[in-house]
């Protein structure tokens, strides 16, 4: 009985799975103009029966190498007890991402980062499950020590500590609000950059007679464009609902601060990705101009690691951190970006849509409410209403907010039939499709 709780990790196999969403420019932006939805995801099987899914979410193209990513770091995670990752959890993450001749591949930035991300949510999803816990609930209901021990302080002390990060973990609190109301949720489903007025209006008609109140809007490929869209956004909201735009890292600094002084009329809470994701400074200077005008700046969606969103905070380069499921190294490297936002106070609102992303960062904007920040604030969680139905736990969105999902696991399991359907080259999916 004693060696079946242990679930020792007998096999992993990963495969290349995506969704033609481009066909009807859902998820397009000013830089993303023919996104397809897709994912490296993952399957780990243990000698206990029991089994962890994870992903990383992608654009379409490239998803294959990702997928070699995974295979190249298959060999530290098959042979190993579940009980064996986590009681050294920090230990487990630095094989992953210090291995001394894949680590030249980052380090941990990049494809190999992104595979990093997708096997580590399917050991996350594999505990979660051994615990019969949603994953939120494994987080919240942890010892603040174990918590901490899972993450890699490396590079950050000089920010946070590991007895700080203690200090920070309060004892959870307000979880029975979050079963009873769920968390904020703003939609960015009604705006995307390759849809028609009639279909925006449509769509933001929809959504308020949903209760939405927070909207998105993609901007940054044409400035006349963008008034009048943000205009007809503004005036199907309101005055009171909230706006944010989002340019998908399209400009220079310069071009960037008066690009948005002109749509500052439409009063967007935040301008996100003004620039390139690794412009540190260059987000500062956007920041301190945008200032007056009451405009904050959010990114994180591309941000590569926790030591980029240390440099982003000290420099007080972004209002808002956009922590990303599938971007940093799993929950593991959320978990020291959530609590060093805490100690900036800096909110933080994850980035989600994609496939699976709604699915993931729920659990992790739940800890942090509960466990860190116990503020609602000008925070919310990114909705998009894409692709839930091919999970078997899908996000459940009631009231404009994410309900805490009940199920055991981290949510990312999908239909073995979705996967079988739209696994490229060879699903059907694909195969019906001309290339």
């Amino acid at each position: 009985l004693l060696d079946k709780m242990l679930h020792k990790i007998i096999n992993l196999t990963v495969r290349d799975v995506r969704f033609p969403t481009s066909l009807d420019q859902h998820g397009s932006d000013a830089m993303h103009t023919d996104p397809d939805y897709s994912a490296a995801y993952v399957v780990l099987d243990t000698d206990s029966g029991l089994t962890g899914f994870g992903l990383t979410f992608t654009l379409g193209k490239g998803t294959e190498i990702v997928v070699c990513a995974v295979e190249a770091l298959a060999r530290l995670v098959v042979g190993k007890c579940l009980q064996e990752i986590v009681s050294d959890f920090r230990g487990f993450y630095r094989l992953l991402t210090s291995d001394s001749q894949m680590r030249w591949l980052g380090p941990e930035k990049g494809v190999i980062h992104l595979a990093t991300a997708a096997v580590l949510n399917a050991v996350w999803d594999l505990w979660a499950r051994t615990e019969g816990k949603p994953l939120w609930k494994l987080l919240v209901d942890m010892e603040p020590k174990q918590l901490v021990s899972c993450i890699d302080f490396r590079y950050i002390t000089d920010v946070l500590t590991e007895e700080e990060a203690l200090d920070l973990l309060v004892k959870a609190q307000e979880e029975d609000q979050m079963q009873k109301e769920g968390y904020p949720a703003y939609t960015t489903s009604c705006a995307w950059l390759g849809y028609p007025d009639e279909q925006l209006k449509q769509l933001c008609t929809d959504a308020l007679k949903s209760g939405w109140t927070r909207f998105k809007v993609k901007v940054g490929a044409d400035l006349e464009d963008d008034v009048r869209r943000c205009r007809i956004i503004r005036q199907m909201i309101g005055p009171d609902n909230t706006l944010m735009i989002d340019a998908n890292q399209r400009w220079d600094v310069a071009e960037a601060i008066s690009w948005v002084s002109k749509l500052a009329e439409f009063r967007p809470l935040w301008i996100e990705e003004p620039t390139s994701p690794d412009d540190i400074l260059g987000h500062a200077a956007i920041s301190k101009a945008l200032a007056p005008l009451g405009i904050g700046v959010a990114t994180g969606e591309q941000c590569q690691n926790r030591v980029m969103f240390k440099q982003f905070l000290q420099a007080s380069a972004l209002q808002f951190v956009q922590i990303d499921s599938c971007r940093l190294g799993s929950v593991n490297e959320n978990l020291a970006v959530l609590l060093m936002a805490h100690k900036f106070n800096v909110p933080v609102c994850p980035h989600a849509g994609g496939v699976g992303l709604c699915e993931l960062v729920q659990h992790l904007i739940l800890f942090d409410y509960i466990c860190v920040s116990a503020d609602l604030r000008n925070r919310m969680c990114e909705y998009v209403d894409h692709l839930h139905e091919h999970f078997t736990c899908p996000v459940v969105i009631q009231d404009a907010h994410y309900m805490p999902p009940k199920d055991p696991g981290y949510s990312c399991e999908m239909l073995e039939s979705t996967v079988q359907r739209h696994q490229y080259p060879e699903g059907n999916v694909w195969k019906n499709m001309k290339k």
